[in-house]
Parts: structure tokens; C-alpha cells; sequence
């Protein structure tokens, strides 16, 4: 069976999320505690899923920090650069709202016409009324926490996060997780 595979843009910028929130050297401790033998990633490799996860819960047992809640804080802090990177995807006018009613067809498109061997999670957003859409999240990986803090960042980005509510209706750790986001007036 082959391993999955994961972008090494992920792990550049996981690299870059630990040393904001610490520094240089608790990256190299973690690489260590997690047995990954290379001390850098290329931007544009593929790696092994099971490291980036190796990571987390060796960070996770560093911090006290609940492995889902440091992937929500990462996909949080991954929104600037992902809406930098794939700004030309991205109709200006948008703001959280639309932004999630596109980010399937728009920025994992996107994702996955830079290269084609990413493999994003499939978002499944129904809107359910002008103020409250429900992203069905699917997985192998179980990275919905990522997710999360995606959104979470999103709203953030557009100066929104305190008219946007995230809950999650379902365990955050299977492969397809429900995500209700409500816009409050």
C-alpha cells in the first residue's frame, strides 16, 4: 500500500506556524521527538502524511495543547498566505460568505491545477438561508480542525469574526465532519 502523500507547502508553512508561535529550535525538537530524519522541506516535494502528524502529536504532548486545537490554530494562521497565493481565484467583491460558497470550485481547483498531485479535502457548502451555511468535510486524512481554523481565518481576513460563528456538529476527528457557520446581523 502506498503512503499518503501531502504538499511540502503544508509542512513549510507548519515549520513557519511553530517558529511564530515559539522559535526555530522547538522545530527541531519537535522533527527530532517525531523521528523525522530532514530538517527542512522543499516548498514544491511530497511527504509522507504520516510526518506532518508525527509533528502534531509530538507538539501536541509539548504544549498540552489538544492535537485538533494546534490544526485549528495552524489553519488559522495559513489564511494570508493561501489568499495571497491564490489571489487571482478570489473575486474581489467577496467577503467570508461567498468566499466559502467558492472555496471548492475556486481554491481547491486552483490548488490542484498548480499541481496535480495535491489532494485537498472535498468541502461540500449548502447554504441553509443568507446568514448560515453548513460545510460537509471530507477527509481520509481527518484534518478538520484545519479546516476550522481555516474558516476561523477567513473571517478573521475580512474582519468578520465577530459576526461569524463556527460550531462543529460532528466529531472533529472523522472523515467527514459538518461545520456550521452562521452570520449573525
Amino acid at each position: 500500500m502506498v503512503e499518503d502523500q501531502m504538499h511540502g507547502s503544508i509542512f513549510v508553512l507548519l515549520k513557519r506556524f511553530v517558529e511564530s508561535k515559539y522559535d526555530y529550535s522547538t522545530w527541531i525538537k519537535l522533527l527530532e521527538a517525531a523521528e523525522v530524519t530532514h530538517n527542512t522541506y522543499q516548498m514544491h516535494n511530497m511527504y509522507p502524511t504520516s510526518e506532518l502528524f508525527a509533528i502534531v502529536q509530538k507538539a501536541s504532548a509539548a504544549t498540552g495543547i489538544a492535537a485538533h486545537d494546534l490544526m485549528e490554530a495552524f489553519g488559522e494562521f495559513l489564511v494570508p498566505d493561501l489568499l495571497l497565493v491564490y489571489k487571482k481565484y478570489i473575486d474581489p467583491k467577496w467577503r467570508t460568505y461567498e468566499m466559502l460558497l467558492n472555496t471548492e470550485a475556486s481554491m481547491h481547483g486552483a490548488v490542484k491545477k498548480e499541481d496535480n498531485r495535491t489532494t485537498p479535502p472535498v468541502l461540500l457548502v449548502t447554504p441553509k438561508g443568507p446568514n448560515q451555511l453548513i460545510v460537509d468535510y471530507y477527509s481520509k486524512r481527518r484534518m478538520a480542525g484545519v479546516a476550522v481554523g481555516i474558516i476561523k481565518g477567513i473571517a478573521k481576513y475580512y474582519q468578520e469574526s465577530e459576526q461569524v460563528q463556527v460550531t462543529r456538529l460532528t466529531p472533529i476527528d472523522a472523515e467527514r465532519v459538518q461545520i456550521q457557520v452562521k452570520f449573525l446581523t
